[in-house]
């Protein structure tokens, strides 16, 4: 079996987070989805259930994070261009997720931070792997 990436996020509104989540060019599921959690596709190996508070409950052992005042984790996700970039941020600002400042270019790097209804952060970003710098500047 190939090794695969599942991430649980707790939501307030899971019909709203579907939405969401398919603005930004998730796919849903629905062998692995019901009235409690969906599951969305991101690719053939990463997917992101997204559960009401109550399923998620029945998995954590701590309390659930108010990711809307404290970061939780960050997520990030790789496009093939900032054009990319750019189209699946302003989806998500459309379907009512929040940017999370402004576009940071790190030359090889540009990233667009998005937020979820519940304030799950999302990096997103495109890397020119032919503009990474060579060397490494801490060594002598």
């Amino acid at each position: 079996m190939a090794k695969q990436i599942f991430i649980n996020l707790a939501v307030s509104d899971l019909q709203k987070s579907m939405e969401f989540y398919t603005a930004l060019g998730f796919t849903n599921n629905p062998q692995f989805s019901d009235d409690s959690g969906k599951c969305m596709v991101w690719s053939d190996n990463i997917f992101l259930m997204i559960l009401t508070h109550e399923k998620f409950s029945t998995f954590a052992t701590k309390p659930i994070a108010d990711t809307k005042s404290t970061v939780a984790g960050l997520f990030s996700l790789s496009l093939d261009s900032l054009d990319e970039v750019n189209d699946m941020v302003e989806s998500g600002l459309k379907a009512g997720g929040k940017e999370a400042g402004t576009l940071r270019d790190y030359g090889f790097m540009q990233q667009r931070t998005i937020e979820d209804f519940d304030g799950h952060t999302w990096e997103i970003f495109y890397m020119d792997m032919s503009k990474i710098p060579t060397g490494n500047p801490g060594q002598q």
